[in-house]
């Protein structure tokens, strides 16, 4: 018995590795913002025990950014004949089949840290909230390129429908 689940006719296309980049800055950023926070009550009271708080959290924000380079390997997308396939997660894992004439948005996100290494991040929107598929760490152009593709096959869909 499998304890993955694996889809063994599907090749996946990966993120790219600057991706690893964006994820650790930004979880480097949050872990350090949190553990500030978390430490002005110890700071301010004197409590010698309340230091154990934001030690803690530092330790699992320093092991969640070692699991990062793994996690984002872990994304993966296929275009399939009749629907998109997307996959993440190592311990939770999710793997979303979004069929093309269900798709009613593809829209392209660059936050500031993707600009800077250019990647995209592809959002697709279906009518069911469960299925929002959000694909990071496209390179720019390979972003735009499968927008256009997947707008192309969504309406070819609908209109066979």
């Amino acid at each position: 018995m499998s304890t993955t689940l694996e889809l063994p006719e599907v090749q996946w296309r990966r993120v790219s590795p600057k991706y690893v980049i964006v994820d650790v800055v930004t979880g480097f950023i949050f872990g350090v913002v949190v553990v500030i926070g978390s430490s002005i009550p110890a700071w301010l009271t004197q409590i010698t025990w309340l230091w154990a708080i934001p030690g803690s959290l530092a330790i699992v924000f320093i092991i969640a950014l070692a699991f990062t380079p793994r996690r984002v390997r872990a994304v993966g997308y296929q275009l399939r004949d009749d629907d998109l396939v997307f996959r993440k997660g190592l311990m939770y894992q999710r793997v979303v089949a979004v069929p093309y004439g269900r798709m009613q948005l593809v829209d392209i996100n660059r936050g500031p840290l993707d600009r800077m290494v250019g990647l995209s991040e592809l959002k697709f929107v279906t009518a069911a909230a469960a299925t929002g598929v959000v694909i990071p760490g496209l390179p720019e152009a390979e972003a735009e390129e499968l927008r256009d593709k997947l707008v192309a096959l969504a309406e070819s869909r609908r209109a066979g429908l």
